[in-house]
């Protein structure tokens, strides 16, 4: 089906961003794998084409552009040659990090900061799990008490993207263990701060080229202006940019379907058996055929989705649905795929294999799917206890 999400402007960043991936990802991709992270050399190369900060204001290095389908290119343009493991970075570093500060920084902290991640200087983290709270962020057990005019931190985080190579991490801590909701709080750590640990490099199923690891904070000494937004409503600031985090999430997971189902048609009509390309079987016809059109179907949703969030009416209901859907459809089109490829789609040399290991993620992270599906359905009670009190 015709798509018509994309203007000029984003194509033409689309030259770019695929250049960019040519030259800077494409040759790099199997050493990232090897070594569990990114070349630094990588962000900075993005950041010098513009690629990073897109939303950032432009004072401080960034686009100044909201319009998320300018983030999509890179998103799509890394999903075309698998480099999933970048895009997971660069997605918490563009989607999450520069957004919290460019929402809710100071002039100070936005100056100390936005420029450099925009250049690819810096890395962001957002640590927000924890070894016994991931879907439900209330039980967390860092905790941020004041000292003197500042903080005192001190706990633990894990699967943390980007957690190695970061050079500032936005920490979701406890500061009020009787405010119930309005008692946590959002902090800027520096990494190069006392008392701030790296733990493990962690080893994955999938996205083995992103550096995934535990944060440790020893008694971390914070001064008042590391505090980020306002200080007891730390649960409301994750809550307000979810639309946007499951947006990227959803994003994500349909640019990679795509990729994946695109690798597959190619190497169905390359691939030989019997005296004939395999995709010309009726069997490999039809599997083709409803994943094309599961794909179209559901680009409809993804697209409004990415529209309704540069016009502020996504909902976080509507950010749901299409988290869950979509990456539920990820995985469903990675796993058909490989049926397709026979017994080389348990090579790990083929992208389709490292495809099916990359899609797993992702009805976890951002809130399960089942998170997804009792979001959904509570407002679908809600609704309907509305419609029946009328």
């Amino acid at each position: 089906m015709r798509r018509e999400l994309f203007g000029p402007d984003h194509e033409a960043l689309r030259e770019t961003a695929r250049t960019f991936v040519e030259r800077e990802v494409v040759p790099h991709q199997d050493a990232w794998l090897e070594k569990g992270l990114v070349d630094r050399s990588a962000w900075l190369a993005a950041g010098a084409q513009g690629l990073l900060g897109i939303a950032a204001p432009a004072e401080y290095g960034g686009a100044g552009e909201r319009d998320y389908r300018y983030r999509l290119v890179l998103i799509e343009e890394l999903a075309r040659v698998g480099a999933a493991s970048f895009n997971a970075g660069t997605s918490v570093q563009d989607d999450l990090v520069v957004p919290y500060l460019r929402d809710l920084g100071t002039p100070e902290q936005q100056a100390a900061w936005l420029p450099r991640l925009c250049a690819g200087e810096a890395i962001g983290a957002l640590a927000m799990t924890e070894p016994g709270a991931g879907s439900d962020l209330q039980g967390i057990r860092t905790s941020a008490v004041r000292d003197g005019d500042g903080w005192r931190l001190s706990g633990s985080k894990t699967f943390i993207t980007n957690g190695i190579l970061a050079d500032v991490v936005i920490v979701f801590a406890r500061t009020d263990p009787a405010a119930g909701s309005r008692g946590y709080s959002l902090f800027l750590v520096d990494s190069t701060a006392a008392g701030f640990r790296h733990g493990r490099k962690l080893e994955k199923l999938g996205l083995r080229g992103n550096d995934t690891a535990e944060l440790f904070f020893d008694d971390i000494t914070l001064p008042a202006a590391a505090l980020l937004g306002t200080e007891g409503r730390g649960l409301a600031h994750l809550m307000e940019r979810l639309p946007l985090e499951r947006l990227s999430i959803a994003a994500t997971s349909y640019a990679f379907a795509r990729a994946a189902y695109d690798w597959t048609v190619e190497y169905c009509f390359g691939r030989r058996a019997f005296g004939q390309p395999i995709g010309d079987f009726q069997n490999t016809r039809f599997t083709l055929a409803e994943l094309a059109t599961e794909l179209d179907v559901a680009q409809a949703y993804h697209d409004r989705a990415v529209l309704a969030l540069g016009d502020g009416s996504l909902t976080a209901v509507d950010a749901a649905k299409a988290k869950w859907w979509l990456t539920d459809l990820q995985n469903r089109v990675v796993d058909r795929c490989v049926q397709l490829y026979g017994g080389y789609g348990f090579m790990w040399e083929y992208p389709i294999t490292r495809a099916y290991a990359d899609a797993r993620i992702q009805p976890i992270f951002g809130g399960t799917n089942e998170i997804m599906k009792e979001i959904i359905g509570r407002d679908i009670a809600r609704r309907t206890t509305t419609d029946t009190q009328r």
